[in-house]
């Protein structure tokens, strides 16, 4: 009895080895280039000129704010809007970007709260004065 509970915990054994797959770890480049590219699909999206606000934070804890000059393949511009200072920055240097313009969508759905609201005052003003 012993002998047939051994050979059925190595069975299994040996099975659950031949499952097993090898995890390997990102390194430390690939989580870099991974990143980079996050970066440059969010600046290309902001797009260029003082309407694409930005604040960035690089690896070395500098921060910049301003709005995005130019953007290429490697590098972005950052101008500062106060100063006027453009400051070149390679993609695998950023830490984090965040955008502070808002999109279409977001710009019509204000629209249209405003002229509902517009719309609501009036109503409500004829109600109130005809009484």
């Amino acid at each position: 009895m012993l002998k047939r509970i051994i050979s059925c915990a190595l069975v299994l054994l040996v099975l659950n080895l031949a499952g097993a797959h090898a995890a390997f770890a990102k390194t430390e480049a690939e989580k870099q280039a991974r990143q980079a590219e996050k970066v440059k699909a969010g600046v290309m999206k902001l797009g260029t000129g003082e309407a694409a606000r930005v604040k960035v934070k690089l690896r070395d804890k500098t921060k910049l704010e301003g709005y995005v000059g130019a953007a290429g393949e490697e590098t972005f511009t950052v101008v500062n809007a106060k100063t006027g200072v453009a400051s070149s920055v390679a993609y695998p240097q950023v830490k984090s970007v965040q955008g502070n313009n808002l999109s279409t969508g977001a710009k019509i759905a204000i629209g249209v709260g405003v002229a509902a609201l517009v719309v609501f005052l009036i109503v409500f003003h004829y109600v109130v004065t005809e009484d």
